[in-house]
Formats: C-alpha cells, sequence, structure tokens
C-alpha cells in the first residue's frame, strides 16, 4: 500500500487515518485515486457524517426524556405522539444509515472503497462526495434500479 505522507522526523510512512488534513482540502482527479490523501478526506468526512448523527439521536433521546406526551388536551397528544413517531422513524433509518457508514469505512481500510461492488470500476469522486457510502457506480446504480423496478412491475 502507497502512502501519501511520510512523519516529520524520518521517513516512517504515516498511515491514512493518522494524516490530518487541512479543513479546505478536496480530493482531485489530478490525484491518484483512492491515495492516502483522499482516504483520510473521506474517513474524516465519514466520521463527521456518523457523529452527528449519533449527536442528534441524542439530542432527540433527550428531548424525549423531557417531553411529555401528557397533553391534557386530546387533539394536542395526537399530534405530539404523531410529530415523536415521525422523529423515532427518522432516528431509525438513520441508525440504519450508521451501519451503511460503517460499512464504508471498514472498505476504506480493506481497500476497496471508492471502486464499485459490481464492476470494479473506480467511483467518480464527485459522487462520492455527494453519496460517500456509494458502492456502485452511476451507471451500475441506474441498472441496477431499473432492474429492480422490471422485477417489482412482474
Amino acid at each position: 500500500m502507497a502512502t501519501a505522507l511520510v512523519d516529520l522526523y524520518g521517513d516512517t510512512p504515516v498511515p491514512f487515518d493518522r494524516i490530518i488534513l487541512p479543513t479546505s482540502y478536496r480530493p482531485s482527479e489530478k490525484e491518484e485515486f483512492m491515495c492516502d490523501l483522499h482516504r483520510a478526506y473521506f474517513l474524516r468526512k465519514l466520521k463527521d457524517w456518523k457523529d452527528s448523527i449519533i449527536e442528534e439521536s441524542r439530542a432527540t433521546m433527550a428531548q424525549l426524556q423531557i417531553d411529555s406526551l401528557r397533553e391534557p388536551d386530546l387533539a394536542d397528544r395526537a399530534s405530539s405522539e404523531t410529530d415523536w413517531g415521525i422523529e423515532l422513524r427518522t432516528r431509525d433509518r438513520q441508525r440504519k444509515l450508521i451501519a451503511k457508514i460503517d460499512c464504508a469505512m471498514r472498505r476504506l481500510y480493506e481497500g476497496e472503497y471508492g471502486y464499485c461492488e459490481v464492476t470494479g470500476d473506480p467511483i467518480s469522486l464527485g459522487r462520492l462526495e455527494a453519496r460517500p457510502i456509494a458502492t456502485m457506480t452511476l451507471e451500475a446504480q441506474e441498472r441496477h434500479e431499473r432492474i429492480e423496478k422490471v422485477s417489482r412491475d412482474d
């Protein structure tokens, strides 16, 4: 595995997960695809995304403990229960998203991140920037969705 940087005190390679990038860094097509800088960038992006989801979840749980669903008016109670039901469904979707983020981080460490699981082709940096958990190129994803749609129509 090639490394992008060496430490300040010699020529010891720095693992991608120890690279500290400037906040302004963005992966470039001019760089080698999924070089250590790219991997460090996407690892930071995935970790930040996961941390924000967990923080939102904690805030929701704290708010649930504070707020009482014992509204005196039945209409108010029903409205509150509906709002919390929507919030809890959102948190459940985010819990599933965390599992996908964890899988993406595992792929980073295994050297599989950024490559289509169907074709093996590189996934464009733009797609990974927009959807860091992407596992297929845009073309493979569209093909998969067309096949899935045809299967559902049968």
